[in-house]
């Protein structure tokens, strides 16, 4: 049976919970303050802490601060009667798998619990998994990722963990801006080279003249204009990572000659008879539709599945709203360092505005808007006069698209938010904002349950 630390120092609300998860099956101690609930959690290894935001003597985040520099491996939910999407923000960067409001739904509390032991078996893998490589676990924060929460967010993390210690080529696809360098980078991270170059490389910005001089390297006097010798990206890339970003911009005759230097494994520099041998693992990534280029005779179908033995396609911005604020939040971190301003976060009305923009530029759309914003704003909160006009642009019935208004499409919208949160009632109310209680009583209410 699955144990439980329940962190709540009102003593009848914690009785009350406590008995739920006990006829649920689940092990279940008490502590009322931070200091015992330490105390515990240094005894014996829990399977999940569920503790209140508020505590006599300090708050639940500071009790996940502490959990997460510990070794041990245990999720934490927060409650909270404070509701605000700042305190959400906040549990999340520090490590928090989710939180919930009270008053809530028992059935709720189900459905985080079991969320949250889930994910723990996925953690403790991955945990265990570093150990034995002796790497560490900040290796991933020198990279932009952010590990989101929404059900797109938590797949392209599962197969990141997945392909990165294999050494497999990926293609990573995905609309632009989206973050598929970032993704990359992880995967290096996380990968047995994660202590080897990284070569990033934008195919789209090389004159298709000097790509081979690029690619591979030139002796001097080669050519003209080969003053001194040059060294290609797959020799600086060896026994690391070589990412090619915009693969389909690569011309025809490029295209042959990146095969041959991958089922090869050697290149020979512009001007030289000796072949170098390299070790590297490829990462491509590409928006368009490489399929279709094959079709048409623009790419090579023997490099296209030379390129293609795992792939990952990063979700847009749209589909991952239950991840905005995470990344709002991060943006306006960086761009407070960058800009040497102290902003703290955004007002209800421009949060309500990023949730109902369409976001075509994804991320780097959301990072531009968030730093132009940090940039002009002279209070503590950016608000909605900093923002661009094209975000205040947004059409009514996009903005009434996610809320109730009338029966008839009640049903569907509802069907609708339940598929796309994988019949995560959580998740799927935040989609349709709405509380978790008037989803359950409207899902009652059409026979949904």
């Amino acid at each position: 049976m699955k144990e439980i630390l329940l962190v709540e120092d009102d003593v009848a609300f914690s009785e009350m919970l406590k008995q739920f998860l006990i006829r649920h099956q689940y092990v279940v101690e008490v502590s009322y303050n931070l200091k015992n609930a330490l105390q515990q959690i240094e005894k014996k290894n829990y399977d999940l802490v569920f503790t209140d935001l508020r505590l006599p003597d300090g708050d639940g985040i500071a009790l996940l601060k502490k959990i997460k520099l510990s070794k041990q491996v245990v999720p934490v939910v927060l409650m909270t009667s404070y509701a605000e999407v700042s305190t959400a923000v906040q549990a999340m960067k520090q490590g928090a798998f989710d939180y919930i409001s009270k008053p809530f739904n028992p059935s709720e509390v189900l459905e985080v619990i079991s969320n949250a032991l889930e994910e723990k078996k996925d953690d403790i893998i991955v945990h265990q998994e570093k150990q034995k490589k002796g790497t560490q676990e900040s290796s991933t924060t020198t990279t932009d990722f952010v590990k989101g929460i929404s059900n797109s967010s938590k797949t392209l993390d599962e197969y990141i963990c997945l392909v990165a210690p294999i050494n497999m080529s990926v293609l990573i696809t995905g609309e632009s801006g989206t973050g598929k360098e970032v993704v990359a980078k992880t995967i290096h991270l996380q990968s047995p080279r994660h202590n080897k170059p990284f070569i990033a490389v934008d195919c789209g910005a090389i004159p298709r003249e000097i790509a081979s001089s690029e690619f591979f390297g030139h002796k001097k006097g080669s050519f003209t204009g080969a003053n001194e010798d040059k060294i290609g990206h797959f020799e600086a890339a060896n026994g690391g990572t070589l990412f090619l970003d915009e693969v389909g911009n690569l011309t025809y005759e490029n295209q042959i000659q990146l095969l041959r230097a991958l089922q090869e494994r050697k290149i020979k520099p512009i001007g030289s008879s000796k072949e170098i041998k390299v070790d590297i693992r490829l990462i491509t990534a590409t928006n368009e539709d490489l399929l279709l280029a094959v079709e048409k005779g623009d790419f090579r179908e023997d490099l296209y599945h030379r390129l293609n033995e795992f792939s990952i396609k990063v979700p847009n911005l749209k589909d991952r709203k239950d991840d905005l604020i995470l990344y709002a939040d991060f943006f306006l971190n960086k761009a407070n360092q960058q800009l040497n301003k102290s902003v703290i976060g955004f007002s209800k009305k421009v949060l309500t505005i990023f949730q109902n923009y369409q976001w075509p530029g994804n991320l780097r759309e959301l990072s531009n808007v968030i730093k132009r914003a940090c940039l002009l704003t002279k209070s503590e909160v950016i608000d909605v006069d900093v923002l661009p006009s094209e975000l205040m642009k947004v059409k009514e019935n996009t903005i009434s698209s996610n809320k109730f208004s009338t029966k008839e499409n009640e049903k569907v919208l509802i069907i609708s938010a339940l598929e796309e949160a994988g019949n995560n009632k959580t998740q799927a109310a935040k989609l349709l904002n709405i509380t978790r209680k008037t989803l359950y009583n409207k899902m009652k209410e059409y026979d949904l349950n």
